[in-house]
């Protein structure tokens, strides 16, 4: 995967940044990540298409992610967080913790990081379930507490700016 360009941020923002990246590079499965904030705006995303050019350079055949834009799976991921919050609301069962969805080409994960703020991963129909999930669980606690209303604006800032630097 080539990272997305970190010039210029904080270092909490790179440290995400980084988590992000390793997440994606280590966990055999995974095609696209985005971390989406309570009101539904991508904060970190993987990129997939990024991930196709890094696979054709090096010669793999790795699976890319959904089709579309890495903002489609931040939409998707808000929508599923939200729908999930609601069912659990009318249930009276507490917070959502983590939502799970078996497709029959893949998988979609949702986890909530904190103060409403989601990762969402699409994962490979082969991918080990419980191995995703566990190393979810690692970025969200190592994630959560510096996910700050600062970094989160900071983070949505360089998503913004870059998506002006990009050509459509």
């Amino acid at each position: 995967m080539t990272a997305p360009s970190t010039f210029g941020l904080s270092n909490e923002a790179r440290n995400l940044h980084w988590l992000l990246t390793n997440l994606v590079e280590e966990v055999p499965g995974i095609m696209s990540v985005a971390v989406v904030s309570s009101d539904g705006l991508m904060l970190l995303s993987s990129d997939p298409g990024r991930n196709a050019e890094a696979a054709a350079v090096a010669g793999t055949a790795r699976p890319t992610g959904p089709k579309g834009s890495s903002a489609d799976l931040a939409t998707v991921v808000s929508g599923i967080g939200s729908l999930t919050i609601g069912a659990a609301k009318l249930m009276d069962s507490g917070g959502v913790k983590q939502t799970m969805v078996a497709m029959e080409q893949g998988s979609l994960f949702v986890m909530s990081i904190s103060d409403g703020s989601l990762l969402g991963v699409h994962g490979a129909p082969d991918c080990d379930m419980s191995v995703v999930a566990y190393h979810m669980a690692l970025f969200v606690g190592r994630a959560g507490h510096v996910l700050t209303p600062e970094l989160r604006s900071e983070l949505r800032q360089s998503i913004e700016d870059a998506s002006i630097g990009s050509p459509q």
